[in-house]
């Protein structure tokens, strides 16, 4: 199977904060991916612009470093020369004046020009309102901005505001890289394009679903942020959000951004408050190894999560009754990200007690390893009576799509060139961001009321064994975490 690449239009793509971490570690090198499948035309053009001062030469020698180090793979020097001339650099001020006509005089014409704020997000009302006073951006331009969208619904409200001041809805791109890895679109592939699924997917016939994003990183070299934001605003507001959303959701008229998202933003309002009984926050502890996430962030007394476990309930007709259990957490025993659809047991079995429960599972993975294994019930071969077994039918994109398959794109390369198309299918909508904030701020309101502290759990494990019990009394278990 081969896979098709259809370029996209003559682009101008500014990066604020060219040199930073993301961009060296993602944009740029995911560009030059997309250079190298043939998607970026001839005309294209890349401008970095940061505070620093810095030619295009120099700026030219940071892109092939990055790409080098996190490209993924060998860059073959001739397409990596080709790639460097489509990019250049200007030192911008965010805040004043400096760099702007400069950066505007690198534009051109009759392109479609996109900003990336690869910046802190206090710096998204300054960028913003230059782009239109200095007369870089008119009503076509595209802005893409990264998370975090806000830490409450207060500061969602006030940063929506701000882009809104200078920039159309249909103009905004609200990044979620989880939405752009090749599996999450796949979902809505299964289940709106088979009848195989779609009359199974409800109350009726599901007895759960599992989301988990688990990491094996701890978070030492980034603890000042994280010690602000932890798990629930840093993970569960926005990306496990995002992929309940797409689970739950009902389905759209057309595959179109506003009636995608439409649908999405009622699953988020659906959404029942959170029972404290029914989520569990964890915090990794010190062990003879290596220092605790307290150590890592600096501050003894540290109350903040870096897990979370909790069980969530969609009132509305097709989920009433069925629970999402989502979790995740740094400093777990794997790195892996899967969504876990598990189905009811069959109404009878006629195999008799001594066969054993057994249930259908559909696991979706999303990291590693992108595709989907569906679990079904057969006869154990050989003979001594009839003996069930539980086997996988396994789809991994990288064997059922070939040798010849293009090589499955980083959320980010998609994502990007999804911006140049004008395609706002996979960002979030100011209102869906705002909806999410809203309910999950009750819930982190309460951790401070009560004064709730974080169970100690061990690096390298499944998280606290709250969080297990949590399921245990329900009469279920959390899947195994492995990657």
């Amino acid at each position: 199977m081969v896979s098709r690449v259809i370029p996209v239009d003559p682009f101008d793509l500014v990066i604020f904060g060219g040199t930073g971490d993301l961009a060296r570690r993602k944009i740029l090198p995911g560009l030059f991916r997309r250079f190298c499948s043939g998607q970026m035309p001839e005309e294209a053009q890349i401008i970095g612009a940061a505070r620093s001062e810095m030619d295009d030469a120099g700026f030219r020698d940071m892109v092939r470093e990055a790409v080098v180090e996190f490209g993924g793979g060998q860059a073959a020097e001739e397409m990596l020369e080709q790639f460097l001339e489509r990019v250049s650099y200007e030192a911008v001020d965010a805040k004043g004046s400096g760099g702007w006509e400069a950066l505007k005089g690198r534009l051109r014409a009759g392109r479609v020009r996109a900003f990336y704020f690869s910046v802190a997000p206090a710096l998204f009302g300054d960028i913003a309102e230059r782009l239109r006073s200095f007369g870089l951006a008119d009503d076509d331009s595209r802005v893409v901005v990264e998370k975090p969208f806000g830490k409450d619904l207060e500061s969602a409200r006030a940063l929506n505001a701000t882009l809104a001041r200078h920039f159309d809805e249909t103009q905004i791109y609200r990044i979620d890289h989880y939405l752009g890895k090749e599996t999450v679109q796949n979902l809505m592939a299964v289940r709106f394009g088979n009848m195989l699924f779609e009359p199974l997917w409800n109350a009726q016939y599901v007895d759960h679903i599992q989301i988990t994003v688990a990491e094996t990183v701890d978070v030492s070299g980034r603890g000042g942020y994280y010690d602000t934001s932890g798990a629930m605003r840093d993970m569960v507001q926005n990306h496990l959000m995002q992929l309940l959303c797409l689970i739950a959701m009902e389905p759209p008229a057309r595959f179109e951004p506003d009636a995608v998202r439409d649908e999405k933003l009622k699953v988020i309002r659906a959404l029942d408050p959170v029972d404290w009984h029914h989520i569990v926050r964890g915090q990794y502890a010190a062990d003879d190894n290596q220092p605790g996430y307290r150590a890592h962030v600096g501050d003894p007394r540290s109350t903040t999560e870096s897990f979370v476990a909790m069980k969530v309930n969609v009132s509305n007709w097709r989920w009433a009754g069925t629970p999402f259990y989502l979790r995740t957490g740094k400093a777990l025993k794997a790195r892996s990200s899967e969504i876990a659809v598990i189905f009811k047991d069959a109404p009878h079995s006629i195999f008799g007690p001594e066969a054993g429960k057994h249930a259908n599972v559909l696991a979706i993975r999303l990291q590693p390893n992108e595709g989907m294994t569906l679990k079904v019930t057969i006869k154990e071969p050989g003979p001594g009576g009839m003996r069930l077994v539980d086997v996988p039918l396994d789809m991994s994109f990288a064997e059922a799509l070939g040798p010849d398959a293009e090589e499955v794109p980083d959320a980010y390369e998609r994502l990007i060139m999804d911006v140049i198309r004008g395609n706002q299918t996979l960002f979030m909508r100011g209102d869906e961001v705002e909806a999410a904030w809203a309910w999950t701020d009750p819930i982190i309101e309460g951790w401070q009321q009560r004064g709730d502290v974080p169970k100690p759990y061990e690096a390298g494990s499944n998280g606290p064994e709250d969080a297990a019990m949590m399921l245990h009394r329900q009469g279920r278990k959390w899947r195994e975490i492995k990657a």
